[in-house]
């Protein structure tokens, strides 16, 4: 997270912003209070607060644009809102979408949304026994949720057709890691197998495209929403299967394909059980090689920001060790010697 998202005086801004905002849907009336800014996040300011209206009290999520960029690999806000509009209207478990911000309302591009409770820190969720129904079942859920995002006629999502990584996902890569003007040569290498290793093209579905370890609610009888929609697209519904299976977020549970909770076994099964494309293992293998080039080029964008001084943040700063890290686990995915 950037140091000024959670800064007092940002917040105390941004409070009295937002009250305005709910004043004017719901009346002089109403009020907010108990406003706090998330732990997490890196796109995106995240508060939570309460809405007081109509004699009732509901526990809502400002979700604020705070990253800008021509090569941004980042959905603007307003797509977000309608992929979450979409997802509620097919009875995916996500946020209710409340409103959208707008010029009246003088906090820049975002929205309001339901609050789910629950956890989505990987530490607490891999090691709490409270968790531990849900870690059993986490694998079967994720098959049963991605097969039903992917089962969404795409149309739905048109929007997103003029995205780069719905108009070609490796290039769309290589453009942004071009940018960055850094040289790695595993990425390097990367880039070379998936050019040459390339599966033919298949039907285009709506794709999450961070589903994973991190970006979920948890409770302890399984997954209760999936969040942080700014990085979907059209594309290939493998890539989801194949990201949620990375190592980077197993967290050191390596024998859990599945965000460190479960089988591929269970994942493949459930997706196919609930109408989910069969699955090729040489399709698969690609992808999770692309997911891995993927994550080490964001997380040159992030040490990017913090070298720049335009997004300063120690967990940015780290973000360019992590680098070296995944490059090493794309090496040995490309060799077939992880999974």
């Amino acid at each position: 997270m950037n140091d000024s998202v959670k800064s007092p005086q940002i917040i105390a801004e941004l409070t009295v912003a937002l009250r305005a905002a709910i004043k004017r849907r719901y009346g002089e009336g109403a009020d907010i209070g108990s406003v706090k800014a998330a732990v997490l996040g890196g796109s995106n300011r995240t508060l939570l607060f309460d809405l007081h209206a109509s004699g009732s009290q509901r526990r809502l999520v400002f979700r604020q644009e705070t990253y800008r960029a021509a090569n941004s690999p980042f959905l603007p806000p307003q797509d977000q809102f309608k992929l979450l509009q979409i997802a509620h209207r097919h009875h995916l478990p996500v946020p209710e979408p409340i409103f959208e911000m707008d010029a009246d309302d003088h906090l820049g591009r975002g929205f309001v949304m339901s609050c789910i409770e629950g956890d989505s820190l990987p530490k607490v969720l891999l090691n709490d026994p409270v968790y531990a129904p849900a870690r059993e079942r986490f694998a079967r859920q994720t098959g049963e949720i991605l097969a039903q995002l992917h089962g969404i006629d795409s149309g739905e999502a048109d929007f997103l057709a003029h995205t780069a990584d719905s108009a070609d996902p490796l290039a769309a890569q290589i453009a942004r890691y071009d940018s960055y003007g850094e040289y790695h040569p595993a990425i390097d290498v990367g880039i070379r197998w998936l050019e040459t290793h390339r599966p033919a093209a298949t039907t285009q579905s709506i794709v999450h495209g961070d589903y994973r370890n991190g970006n979920l609610i948890l409770g302890p009888q399984g997954i209760r929403a999936v969040l942080d929609w700014e990085c979907a697209h059209l594309g290939s519904a493998v890539e989801d299967i194949a990201w949620v299976c990375l190592r980077s977020w197993r967290y050191g549970q390596l024998d859990k394909a599945v965000g460190g909770m479960g089988a591929r076994e269970d994942l493949y099964q459930a997706y196919r059980a609930n109408g989910g494309q069969a699955l090729e293992a040489d399709e698969v293998h690609w992808w999770e090689v692309f997911g891995l080039l993927r994550w080490a080029i964001l997380n040159i964008m992030q040490a990017s920001g913090h070298i720049s001084g335009e997004r300063r943040s120690l967990a940015f700063a780290s973000c360019g060790r992590n680098t070296s890290m995944i490059e090493y686990d794309l090496l040995m995915t490309i060799n077939g010697l992880y999974r």
